[in-house]
């Protein structure tokens, strides 16, 4: 069983691009970030056509996640946070699927620092821990998965001293991922390439691509009854290199029934 996740940097945009991947690595589960679209807008007849069913959260323009699931309906267990009432961002859904939790998040990027933004990005992250706490409490096989905006140690970036003063790679975000792995998480594919050098992001600008300039922030958390079952994990770099790409390429873990 596979499960993938992918920010696709705008669902319209990017919908050949997404169409081609689904079926040249037709995962069970397809888990999407910032699909950019407002719900009504989802071109969920697309992704039916190759017998992909699905439920989605969406946003006019920014954000927006989605749980595709091939041949069933993922049956919604709770979509956003609580305890920021306020917030109206769409970055969480949640959803039963095949037997498995699958949570699907957008996590804020928090630049610049210092700032409002990055207070916004650990409130979320200590909101998601929160539920992610809870889901552990159910002793169900789960996987927290998407673009969490963190690159966990420096093994995760080509160069740390390039991205020290990002958000991404500051010691509050770096914690409060600490305290999710602590809690009992798996991170697939650090388990699986403990040496690093895996990366999941390779920014547009300044030939980032073509020198392999990137990172990894794009991340799945088995839960321990999940973790016993992961064969294998890996990254779709290829698809990074296509035309009118996204600038994240797809993540995937492969599961034991």
């Amino acid at each position: 069983m596979k499960i993938s996740t992918f920010n696709i940097n705008g669902v319209k945009a990017r919908l050949p691009r997404l169409l081609e991947w689904l079926e040249e690595t037709r995962p069970a589960v397809a888990c999407l970030q910032e699909i950019k679209t407002q719900d009504e807008g989802f071109p969920i007849a697309e992704f039916e056509k190759l017998g992909y069913r699905g439920i989605w959260h969406g946003q006019k323009g920014f954000n927006g996640v989605a749980i595709l699931a091939d041949g069933e309906m993922p049956v919604e267990v709770q979509r956003g946070l609580e305890g920021e009432p306020e917030d109206e961002h769409s970055r969480y859904l949640e959803a039963d699927v095949m037997g498995v939790r699958v949570v699907c998040i957008y996590l804020p990027n928090g630049n610049p620092v210092p700032g409002p933004k990055y207070d916004y990005k650990l409130r979320w992250m200590e909101r998601l821990r929160r539920r992610m706490n809870a889901i552990l409490a159910e002793e169900v096989p789960a996987i927290v998965t998407g673009d969490y905006n963190v690159i966990p140690t420096d093994r995760d970036v080509w160069s740390p001293p390039a991205m020290a003063a990002d958000a991404l790679m500051q010691t509050g975000s770096r914690d409060a991922y600490s305290r999710l792995l602590g809690d009992g998480w798996t991170d697939a594919l650090a388990t699986h390439n403990p040496r690093g050098g895996v990366w999941t992001f390779w920014d547009y600008q300044a030939g980032a691509w073509q020198r392999d300039h990137g990172f990894r922030i794009d991340h799945s958390l088995l839960s321990p009854e999940l973790a016993d079952r992961l064969v294998s994990c890996g990254v779709d770099k290829v698809h990074r290199g296509r035309e009118k790409a996204s600038d994240h390429a797809p993540v995937w873990v492969e599961l034991s029934r």
